[in-house]
């Protein structure tokens, strides 16, 4: 006899998933910055505000190759994660896509969620013909750093630093890393 295993995927977007999708992102920025933004900003986070612009931008992406996807337990939105073209001045659009986005509820990391929704965003950045990914990351956050290098991802040496409040006041540091979607590893080249 075997033992049940959860219902668990990963699928494409619907408009009907704004409000989920909404509801995980404002809980897992909550958690990720709630040592750098100041609580005032991470409670006046709404997830319907959040959701609206979900539905628009499910609605009617700015690019055709723009992909949000979302990791489901049963019916229920765990995670999210957004891919598109790279943006970076050093990238290629055409050759270069980036997973511009990776969330999953603070509620049921390790579960499997994270692992999914990364390699569903390589399967479908290589769909859209895509031949790097690269994402950007809190230079503090070694449990991402260390669950993305697990999956073959690297830093490419490229850094920045965003302005999250837009006056300066609170600054984050981010490096970039990179996978080869090509699917050859180094022996094959």
């Amino acid at each position: 006899m075997s033992n049940p295993s959860a219902d668990v995927s990963v699928r494409v977007a619907w408009g009907e998933d704004a409000a989920a999708i909404a509801a995980v992102q404002v809980k897992a920025w909550r958690s990720e910055y709630a040592a750098t933004l100041p609580a005032e900003v991470l409670a006046s986070m709404d997830p319907a505000d959040f959701a609206a612009a979900w539905e628009a931008s499910l609605a009617r992406p700015k690019d055709a190759r723009n992909r949000v996807l979302v990791a489901l337990e049963r019916a229920t939105v765990r995670g999210f994660a957004v891919t598109g073209p790279a943006s970076d001045p050093d990238t290629d659009p055409v050759a270069d896509g980036e997973i511009l986005e990776l969330s999953v509820d603070p509620d049921h990391t390790r579960q499997g969620h994270g692992s999914r929704l990364v390699q569903a965003c390589a399967e479908t950045l290589r769909a859209d013909r895509f031949e790097r990914a690269v994402t950007w990351l809190p230079s503090t956050d070694d449990v991402r750093r260390g669950f993305l290098a697990e999956a073959g991802w690297a830093p490419d040496g490229a850094h920045r630093e965003l302005d999250l409040t837009g006056d300066g006041s609170v600054r984050v540091k981010q490096v970039r890393l990179h996978t080869d979607l090509s699917g050859l590893d180094a022996s094959q080249v």
